[in-house]
């Protein structure tokens, strides 16, 4: 597949006609290029877009809404055909990609049409003196930056609501994963999108990203990705006076009370600590276990991991793909070695499996479990973004806050418990961004999404996003 820039209506290669090569991470094979964008690229980008934002922006909300409704229709028209380049691009299980990561793109684009036909103003009544209003005007052009876990899902969460607010967008996906944003730019191809409006340009952090970021006429900015990567846009965009919003790392605890439904709190522990490969940053990767119910999860949870099958993610029955390339395996791998030099116990898994036929040279790690660690160690500390979970026990409540916040992180957890005032509890005082109780990744587009401390600055989902693709006006009418 040769993917190409969206940019202006119009598709087209890297002006430098350089490329960079796409890999499918289950093979470890080549199997299509991208363009290796640069300065000039950007800068067509943003023309094209600023060009484009007073026809867009003064659109009414219902026009804007129809385009959007157009988009989202296009991608539930080719679901399949994306979810399988989803899954190719990422490694991920294709029926995952069909389950959940195209449908909520599709989702995405549809939420957003309809929430701008709902969206209402604030005013304050001063009496007989006057009263105010606030207006909300679109920002200009809107920099769009996407990880490659959740490649189309995270792509058109920014996109949307940075659309139906009036911005234009310049978005950069992951150039790991580019496969569904080019196939999202056909689709705007077919669906006769406004020009200029929704400009996708490919290629690498320093090539791109760092472009669009610094760019004087790109007044906002809207990432996900990981902690040291939003540092370094925060250093460059603050000078610059850019509204940011920054979706960061996580080193999230799942938090198991004996009281729980341990059936439940079992099968949902799976899920959450291993669902894409443990590539998703709401991934619980620290399990702390009331001491009661230690030994018997341990050993559940051991069992039901080392049934979990790992294989190509196109294979019927496969639960765990491959992870996202070579370097992200052989760092999850050297996370374990950390582990083991740490004092752990690796209890199963820890290495790469053995691979057969066309996926013989592919990037799979099995998933892991580690005990015997504790809390100040690098393996519980840092993010390793796999799948790769620790287990510690505690004795009491207090024990078990002080050990859910003792990162630098804070953006989900998870609390199992079947007593209200422990839960509502824990809930308040866990330092965290989006807390589950009994249940993981149940997600509601109408609620705010984003975290504390290291994971992040501002909130994305719902209205909020919308009031931050936005800058409030007030309008002072006098009377008297």
């Amino acid at each position: 597949m040769e993917i190409l820039n969206y940019i202006d209506g119009q598709f087209a290669k890297a002006s430098s006609g350089r490329t960079l090569n796409n890999v499918n991470p289950a093979t470890g094979q080549v199997y299509g290029s991208i363009p290796d964008s640069g300065q000039a690229d950007v800068e067509s980008a943003v023309k094209a877009a600023k060009a484009a934002f007073p026809s867009w922006s003064k659109l009414t909300a219902a026009e804007r809404s129809e385009h959007m409704m157009a988009v989202a229709n296009g991608i539930n028209e080719r679901l399949d055909e994306l979810a399988q380049a989803e899954s190719t691009d990422n490694g991920k299980p294709l029926k995952l990609a069909q389950s959940v990561d195209i449908p909520r793109a599709r989702d995405n684009f549809a939420f957003y049409a309809t929430a701008i036909l709902h969206d209402v103003s604030e005013s304050h009544d001063m009496g007989d003196q006057g009263f105010n209003y606030t207006l909300r005007r679109p920002i200009g052009v809107a920099a769009c930056i996407s990880p490659w876990n959740l490649p189309l899902y995270l792509f058109t969460w920014k996109i949307a609501p940075a659309l139906a607010a009036g911005n234009t967008v310049v978005a950069k996906p992951s150039e790991i994963t580019p496969a569904t944003a080019y196939l999202l730019s056909q689709i705007l191809d077919e669906v006769n999108f406004p020009k200029g409006v929704l400009n996708i340009v490919h290629g690498t952090g320093p090539g791109v990203g760092e472009q669009l970021v610094s760019h004087p006429e790109v007044p906002i900015i809207s990432f996900t990705g990981g902690s040291e990567t939003g540092k370094h846009i925060s250093r460059i965009a603050a000078p610059l006076f850019k509204k940011l919003s920054l979706e960061l790392g996580g080193k999230n605890p799942n938090i198991l009370f004996a009281d729980c439904d341990f059936d439940t709190m079992l099968s949902t522990t799976m899920r959450s600590s291993f669902a894409n490969q443990g590539q998703i940053c709401l991934c619980g990767s620290r399990i702390l276990v009331e001491r009661p119910i230690y030994d018997r999860f341990v050993k559940a949870f051991v069992a039901k991991t080392k049934q979990l099958r790992v294989g190509p993610p196109d294979q019927t029955g496969v639960q765990i793909g491959a992870v996202v390339s070579q370097a992200h395996r052989d760092k999850i791998l050297s996370y374990i070695q950390l582990a083991i030099d740490e004092g752990g116990t690796v209890e199963c898994g820890g290495a790469s499996p053995t691979m057969e036929g066309d996926v013989k040279g592919g990037f799979y790690v099995n998933p892991t479990i580690i005990t015997g660690l504790n809390m100040d160690c690098r393996t519980n500390q840092e993010e390793i973004f796999g799948p790769v979970v620790t287990i510690m026990p505690f004795d009491t409540e207090q024990e078990a806050l002080e050990l859910a916040n003792a990162t630098n992180y804070g953006l989900s957890a998870t609390v199992w418990t079947n007593n209200l005032k422990r839960a509502h509890r824990v809930a308040s005082e866990v330092h965290a961004g989006i807390v589950w109780v009994n249940s993981w990744l149940v997600r509601d587009l109408r609620t705010p999404f984003g975290g504390v401390k290291a994971s992040g600055v501002g909130r994305e989902g719902g209205f909020e996003a919308l009031r931050f693709f936005t800058e409030p006006k007030n309008v002072y009418i006098h009377l008297t």
